[in-house]
């Protein structure tokens, strides 16, 4: 079981990575590498690791979902109005419509047939989507109007319903008939009893992911029961893999909703917890990405492709271009996005994956007539429209989205720490690189060490880098001399390395109100675009912080 575990880390990272070089997204090398060490071609993945596939799945999609509430803007999803709702129920329901008629046609299906091989294919994949709109919101596409968190919100809603829908169908099929409950003499059958229970399945999960994240806030704030990010990650996604777990035992809320609700929640109820969790969930999502990607490769059925390879994508065709692009424009009816925001929904919103790997074999095992067809379709779908979105949707965004000004409370924004320590010959270089190294290692950054030479010293040139290669061992730097007037050099690199910070010292033994600046301190803080810390040497104090547009 190790060794499947090694190969599928290991395999799944570099494949993914060898695919995103390429320019390709990770998860079609992962779904590649899962096909080539599944079953259907190696068989190198272990019994035991194939049979915990669904566990791991629904830890994966719980993670992601996650992220999602993490992420998501209450002001932006205020501003859209009913459009996050619509997209919720409407592209869903048009394009499980659409595959119904169409399989009626090609496959013969019956019309309950057709519409539960319409559930399967139109629900939409949150490993998928979720990773591409925080992409998109941590880069400013489509953020003014809100379009990543309409996507987001849309996505989880029209799952709940399509998997309502799809659980309705088969009791409907199975020779257990249809539920009926009476309620004051009148008899009510699940179909007639959907409305009230797609209701209460949003109602509910929303309720319980807002309880919960009260309760993480009591834990972890009020009572500060965790001492730092780690022990915040793994206590809040326990608790986010109960609600989904609960929800399985007892199906009357959403499980994948509350968790994302939560998420939200969070966000309202103590921001800089939300913060924190960012952090955290995006570093389990790293290892979960490449199982959920790996195993959905290997439960593809690659043998039962051949017989339905041409009319599957005909069906797969009508169902999104005719169907989902309908539901589309019913969603956005009204609203301010304009034609090219509304196309951006072709490659953002349709990638198919973790919920077709989770019930596409559902009736195949059941024995319900046109299983196998069914199944199929489901490994088609996902091998088709993930790698196609997930590559559309950071390719197209450009394109059709307009940029807008990122707010990195909503999402984490990849930065890079980069600290300029500008150093001569004299007993600061030392108070100097001290500090840089100590505020290096609070940030994970990396300093460049700059001398700029004005007179011959190699001796002292010799000294500073032996104190560089001391002070900062553990830190990834890079030391640099340059010749010309000082204070124009500093700047010059400041600006070439697009450095955070420049640390430089000051001369003065009196109190810093009463000191005049020297020249070469004086010139930079006058001319530098970049914040500057000044060290002086009697008290290794931070005396001035400037920041300059």
């Amino acid at each position: 079981m190790l060794a499947s575990v090694l190969w599928i880390l290991m395999m799944g990272f570099f494949v993914g990575q060898l695919a995103r070089r390429l320019g390709a997204p990770p998860l079609i090398g992962m779904i590649l590498v899962g096909i080539i060490l599944g079953p259907q071609v190696r068989n190198v993945i272990s019994e035991d690791v194939l049979g915990a596939a669904d566990e791991l799945r629904t830890l994966a999609v719980m993670i992601i979902l996650m992220k999602a509430g993490l992420g998501l803007d209450r002001e932006k999803l205020a501003q859209q109005g009913t459009v996050a709702l619509r997209l919720g129920f409407l592209p869903a329901a048009t394009e499980a419509m659409a595959i119904a008629f169409a399989a009626m046609v090609i496959f013969q299906f019956n019309f309950p047939i057709g519409l539960l091989l319409g559930c399967v294919i139109a629900a939409e994949s949150p490993a998928v989507i979720v990773p591409g709109m925080l992409r998109l919101k941590s880069l400013g596409w489509g953020v003014t109007k809100g379009i990543p968190d309409a996507i987001l919100t849309g996505s989880a809603l029209s799952d709940v319903l399509l998997l309502l829908v799809f659980s309705l169908l088969l009791s409907f099929l199975s020779d257990t008939g249809v539920e009926q409950i009476t309620l004051g003499g009148l008899t009510l059958t699940a179909l007639q009893l959907l409305p009230f229970q797609i209701i209460m399945q949003i109602f509910l999960g929303v309720l319980f992911g807002y309880l919960a994240a009260r309760l993480l806030v009591l834990l972890l704030t009020k009572q500060n029961w965790t001492q730092n990010v780690v022990q915040d990650t793994v206590i809040a996604a326990s608790l986010a893999l109960f609600l989904v777990i609960i929800a399985h035992v007892l199906p009357y809320f959403s499980g994948y909703l509350a968790a994302m609700a939560m998420g939200f929640f969070l966000i309202e109820l103590d921001a800089p917890l939300a913060r924190r969790l960012r952090g955290g969930f995006d570093s389990l999502w790293i290892v979960a990405e490449i199982f959920l990607f790996v195993l959905l490769g290997a439960n593809i059925q690659l043998q039962v492709l051949n017989t339905i390879f041409l009319p599957g994508i005909l069906i797969l065709a009508i169902g999104l271009l005719i169907g989902r692009m309908l539901g589309w424009y019913l969603s956005t009816l009204g609203s301010n996005w304009n034609w090219q925001e509304r196309l951006f929904l072709l490659p953002g919103n349709s990638a198919k994956a973790t919920v077709q790997a989770a019930i596409g074999a559902i009736p195949l095992s059941q024995g319900i007539a046109g299983g196998e067809i069914i199944l199929a379709m489901a490994a088609l779908s996902i091998l088709i429209t993930a790698p196609l979105g997930a590559w559309g949707t950071m390719t197209f965004a450009p394109k059709l989205l307009n940029k807008g000004e990122v707010d990195p409370s909503k999402v984490t924004v990849a930065t890079r720490t980069l600290l300029l320590a500008a150093v001569d010959t004299s007993s600061l270089a030392t108070e100097v690189l001290t500090k840089v190294a100590d505020l290096a290692r609070r940030s994970n950054g990396e300093v460049i060490v700059l001398h700029v030479i004005n007179t011959s010293n190699q001796q002292g040139i010799e000294q500073i880098k032996q104190q560089a290669k001391q002070l900062l061992s553990d830190i990834r730097y890079e030391f640099l001399t340059v010749t010309g007037t000082i204070p124009e050099e500093i700047i010059r690199i400041a600006k070439e390395y697009s450095v955070t910070a420049i640390v430089m010292g000051k001369r003065g033994h009196r109190p810093w109100e009463q000191v005049l600046i020297g020249s070469v301190s004086q010139a930079v803080l006058e001319t530098s675009p970049i914040p500057v810390i000044f060290l002086e040497s009697h008290e290794n104090l931070i005396l001035d912080f400037r920041l300059y547009n």
